[in-house]
């Protein structure tokens, strides 16, 4: 009886592994595009994540929201603060922080 518990923890654990890198992929392509399509660079070539719980969505059904944060910049020399925020794998927003504009 052991052993059953233990190989649906050690597939619960793959499973949730698998999601989540995932989601960290969509995200970085939804940081990617919007930075492009913002003008800015994308620095570090990578997403953070931030918070993650379980939210219903507009259906009611629950999902795993995941907030994830990226840096970028606009001139090169600046460092500045972005935010991808995700309901399973539905991107639900991509927020920068206010950044000076190239001249």
């Amino acid at each position: 009886m052991i052993d059953f518990f233990l190989i649906i923890v050690l597939l619960s654990l793959g499973y949730y592994w698998s999601a989540a890198t995932k989601a960290r992929e969509i995200a970085f392509m939804a940081a990617t595009r919007h930075c492009s399509k913002m003008d800015v660079f994308l620095l570090d070539g990578y997403v953070a994540l931030n918070a993650q719980w379980l939210k219903r969505d507009e259906d009611g059904k629950i999902k795993v929201w995941r907030s994830y944060l990226f840096e970028f910049s606009s001139t090169g020399a600046e460092r500045y603060q972005g935010k991808v925020t995700m309901l399973g794998r539905t991107i639900a927003s991509v927020q920068l922080d206010a950044y000076r504009m190239t001249e």
